[in-house]
């Protein structure tokens, strides 16, 4: 399986919170490959402190990385008018981030199950690690 991991779970992995290193480790031994997107390495440096850059580097180097293609920028600019018209308001980073892992096939793995309504997403059962 291909899991996306969203920045909240960058985060917990830079910061040694919630076991999340142990967690990827085994899914990682498991087969299972992890990535993430470009837009999501953005969300994490924005929120770098100077002291975690050589270790931030290293991690997000490890991961698969998928960019934003104009197709799906397009795709994501829609599914967010699409959410606004049924009256529920997403951010354009997360639709973006729900299009690159639909269109790659991957499971996104993120706490904010919320942000991420779309039915042809697969979400990380979160509540099993």
């Amino acid at each position: 399986m291909r899991i996306l991991l969203d920045s909240s779970v960058l985060i917990d992995v830079l910061r040694d919170r919630k076991a999340r290193r142990a967690m990827l480790a085994e899914l990682t031994r498991a087969g299972n490959t992890l990535a993430t997107s470009a837009l999501n390495i953005a969300e994490v440096y924005a929120g770098m402190r100077g002291k975690e850059k050589s270790r931030t580097d290293a991690f997000l180097d490890s991961l698969d990385c998928y960019d934003l293609t104009p197709t799906s920028a397009k795709r994501a600019g829609s599914l967010k008018q699409q959410w606004a018209e049924r009256g529920k308001t997403l951010t354009l980073d997360d639709t973006i981030i729900a299009v690159v892992a639909i269109e790659n096939d991957c499971t996104l793995m993120t706490d904010n199950r919320k942000d991420f309504p779309m039915p042809e997403i697969q979400l990380f059962p979160m509540e099993t690690v």
